[in-house]
């Protein structure tokens, strides 16, 4: 019999956590895992769902700044509504009587969603037999300066998770990085390598040889896309690359305000869509990607050897993309643009100097999907390693 996988994610303002999850969704499948996935995120355009998907009441961010979550109307969400989204999720656990429990970034995010994860980890604990309870952590937290909200990270972690899987590779970010105590769960602690979707790797073959002169300016999830796509038009007439085609995705979670603006002042030459769900296909064809740093725009730009210059989002206390972009461009793997250096004849000599450069050589690893999955298709089975019998999370080994 499959075991079965009930794996929370909630994305709040682009599209990356939905994103990566699917495609550790389909790498569960293809492990013979059996998944049903509680989004408590806006419906998202243009990802492919995978497993059985059960969305829950949305909620997003009200802005950049994370400064207030609102619901499916634009409301602030209030406890009623935090009640019966509560029920909806513990209703759902009840139903699908999981034997893995995957939530995504909790307890090193989300904390806004305590109010439905902390008892649905304490449901996963009182059930018997215990479900096996897993974080799925993306390579780079959110820096963290009160060391109060780090240790309260810690207990939480020690208390309800078997393991915390980290979706990238120590040898280029160790978690440490962003989290200074992570040595404290040294004993849960997994490293899964980079997770690409499978559509992504299926673009590496034809990476060698750019097939187009086309320059390929992207946001992400969109949602606060438009001053970098504003930055590159800006300098595109500055550059050697001016009379080439260029291209523009927004990325489906752009405000129409934004995106109205942006057609309208488009210039000849430059073609602007939305959503292309054969993204990692244009990075693959492109001679210079233009983007953010997210995870998965890095990391898909990473495996098929793209040439890419990015910008981190880095509005308020984000420090994630920075944090990765500034690696990469250590390794030489990317190029990287920040602050003042947007300014349209800066930004233009960064675009030139980038697209004049070679492919990156690339060593890392882009299985984190399919590691992942055999690791909790291991902690399913009836006597998984580290594992305690009480029904409590012990330390154990690694996986």
């Amino acid at each position: 019999m499959a075991p079965r996988l009930l794996f929370y994610v909630q994305h709040l303002l682009g599209v990356g956590h939905f994103r990566r999850a699917m495609a550790l969704v389909r790498a569960c499948e293809e492990a013979g895992i059996e998944v049903t996935v509680a989004s408590g995120g806006r419906p998202v355009e243009g990802i492919a769902p995978a497993g059985r998907l059960v969305q829950l009441p949305p909620a997003e961010s009200a802005d950049g700044r994370f400064s207030t979550i609102i619901d499916e109307r634009g409301q602030p969400i209030d406890d009623a509504w935090r009640a019966s989204r509560r029920e909806a999720l513990l209703g759902l656990f009840d139903a699908c009587r999981p034997d893995l429990l995957l939530i995504e970034q909790f307890p090193f995010g989300r904390r806004a969603f305590r109010f439905e994860l902390l008892p649905l980890l304490e449901a996963a604990q009182a059930r018997h037999p215990r479900p096996v309870t897993v974080c799925s952590l993306r390579d780079v937290l959110v820096m963290k300066s009160d060391p109060r909200r780090q240790e309260e990270m810690i207990v939480l972690a020690r208390t309800y998770f078997d393991r915390v899987l980290v979706h990238g590779d120590p040898a280029v970010i160790p978690l440490e990085a962003s989290f200074p105590v992570a040595s404290a769960l040294a004993d849960r602690l997994a490293y899964t390598g980079f997770v690409v979707d499978s559509a992504a790797q299926g673009t590496i073959a034809g990476a060698d040889t750019p097939v187009s002169d086309e320059i390929l300016v992207s946001a992400g999830g969109g949602a606060v896309g438009r001053p970098l796509i504003e930055a590159a038009l800006a300098a595109r007439p500055l550059t050697r690359w001016r009379d080439k085609p260029w291209r523009i995705v927004t990325g489906p979670g752009m405000a129409e305000r934004d995106l109205d603006a942006l057609r309208l002042s488009l210039p000849a030459g430059v073609q602007l869509d939305r959503v292309r769900a054969d993204l990692p296909a244009l990075f693959a064809r492109c001679h210079l990607s233009i983007s953010q740093a997210g995870y998965n725009t890095v990391m898909e730009l990473l495996s098929v050897r793209a040439r890419a210059l990015v910008v981190p989002f880095a509005e308020a206390s984000e420090t994630e993309q920075t944090l990765r972009a500034r690696r990469l461009a250590a390794m030489k793997l990317i190029h990287l643009v920040e602050g003042e250096a947007l300014a349209p004849a800066s930004f233009a000599a960064a675009i030139d100097r980038a697209a004049a450069a070679s492919r990156p050589v690339m060593t890392l690893r882009f299985d984190g999907g399919a590691q992942s999955a055999r690791m909790l298709r291991a902690l399913a089975g009836p006597h998984a390693p580290g594992l305690a019998t009480d029904g409590k999370a012990s330390g154990g080994r690694r996986a």
